[in-house]
């Protein structure tokens, strides 16, 4: 018994020794620290192409934004905070055009078509019944068979006139406080491509200025003053007057 608790007393002795020996417990390590993520940027500009091409049947128009490299510049006006408003005729509205009208235009005249369809500036559809005639577009001026386009209301029915064709909104495709975009059932065709510029009114012709009588006659009375002032004048104009008397 007593050499049994020796054994133990022993045994507990070395145990702590080691416990001793081997130090305190390390701490655990602490888990890594999570990467802060950067802060977001402020949003680009409003994709035009995407909104169209989620919106389906605008393919022509679409294609024609990217050709005439259009969309750059409708991009550049809504990266720079200008407001603008978008035409968009579906494709069945360029199909129904007059066979050729499409590919008999040029590239400028392409890039002031797709122009035509831009306003420079917000239109919600309550704010067409206050527009001013003729409405300005990013195609040129309004003037002189140029690009106007007029618009009018008639409930809530938005009807624009070219001076070529006759269109009305048929739906809206994307609307917020600084792009709109709608659908309209007709391409919207420029006066200027169809009915030439009115001529530059000719000049008027410079009046005619008249003939100053008195001056001749001045001259008359001055150089007949002159011939009978002189002595020679004189006898002379005496020589005529006695022949034509004898006469």
């Amino acid at each position: 018994m007593k050499h049994n608790l020796v054994s133990t007393f022993l045994f507990l002795f070395l145990h702590c020794i080691g416990i001793l020996a081997q130090g305190p417990s390390p701490s655990p390590t602490p888990p890594p620290a999570r990467a802060t993520a950067p802060a977001p940027g402020p949003p680009g500009p409003t994709n035009v192409t995407k909104i169209l091409e989620k919106a389906g049947q605008c393919s022509t128009f679409n294609r024609l934004l990217q050709t005439t490299q259009e969309i750059s510049q409708i991009t550049s006006l809504l990266n720079n905070s200008n407001s603008i408003t978008i035409f968009v005729p579906p494709d069945n509205a360029f199909l129904s055009m007059k066979a050729g009208t499409l590919n008999s235009f040029n590239d400028q005249q392409k890039s002031e078509l797709i122009k035509f369809h831009v306003l420079p500036q917000y239109f919600s559809l309550s704010q067409f019944q206050t527009a001013s005639n003729p409405v300005q577009t990013q195609a040129g001026g309004t003037s002189n068979r140029e690009f106007p386009i007029n618009i009018t209301t008639n409930g809530t029915s938005v009807n624009i006139t070219t001076g070529i064709v006759n269109a009305s909104i048929s739906n809206t495709i994307y609307i917020d406080s600084q792009l709109a975009i709608y659908q309209v059932d007709k391409v919207l065709l420029p006066l200027q491509f169809f009915v030439p510029p009115a001529p530059t009114p000719a000049p008027s012709p410079p009046t005619p200025t008249k003939n100053d009588d008195s001056s001749d006659s001045d001259s008359v009375s001055s150089v007949s003053s002159g011939v009978i002032n002189s002595p020679r004048g004189l006898l002379f104009f005496l020589a005529v007057f006695g022949f034509v008397y004898v006469s």
